[in-house]
C-alpha cells in the first residue's frame, strides 16, 4: 500500500487497529473468494494421525514414552552392529589364513612350548650344569670374534 492509502486507512479506524488482524469478510463483497485455511501436510498424513492416536492412548493407560531418547536407541544400535561387523571381519580373516601361514603358527607354538619345556629342566638341573652351559656359550661367543 502506498503511505497515502495507509494514512487515510488510520483515519477511518479510530481505534487503530491493524488490517491484517481485523478482516472484514463479513461485511465484504459476497463475491470475493474467502481464504481458507492452508492444511499441515503433516498433521494430514495418516501416519502422523495414527502416531498421534497412539501417544494419546498410552497417555490416558499411563505408559510412558521409552526411558531412552531416540538418538541413545539409534547410537547403541550402531555400536552394537559395528561390533558385530568387526567381529565378523575377524572371523573371516581367521578362516581366510593360507595353509602356510597356518604351518608357521603351529611351528611357532612349538617352539615356545620347546622353550618353555627347556626353561623348566633349566631351573632343576644342578648349579654346575647351568655354569658349564655359560662357560661354553661365553666359550663361542669369545672364539666367533676372534675369528672375524
Amino acid at each position: 500500500l502506498p503511505a497515502s492509502m495507509y494514512t487515510e486507512i488510520q483515519r477511518e479506524r479510530p481505534d487503530g487497529g491493524n488490517i491484517l488482524t481485523h478482516p472484514d469478510y463479513i461485511d465484504g463483497n459476497p463475491d470475493l473468494i474467502k481464504p481458507k485455511k492452508l492444511l499441515n501436510p503433516v498433521k494430514a498424513s495418516k501416519s502422523h494421525q495414527e502416531l498421534h492416536r497412539e501417544l494419546l492412548m498410552n497417555h490416558k493407560r499411563g505408559l510412558g514414552v521409552e526411558s531412552k531418547p531416540e538418538l541413545q536407541r539409534v547410537l547403541e544400535h550402531r555400536r552394537r552392529d559395528l561390533l558385530i561387523k568387526q567381529k565378523k571381519e575377524e572371523e573371516e580373516a581367521k578362516k581366510l589364513q593360507s595353509p602356510f601361514e597356518k604351518e608357521l603358527l603351529k611351528r611357532h607354538q612349538r617352539l615356545d612350548q620347546l622353550e618353555r619345556e627347556q626353561e623348566k629342566q633349566e631351573d632343576h638341573a644342578p648349579e654346575f650344569i647351568k655354569v658349564k652351559e655359560n662357560l661354553r656359550r661365553t666359550s663361542t661367543v669369545i672364539g666367533d670374534e676372534k675369528a672375524a
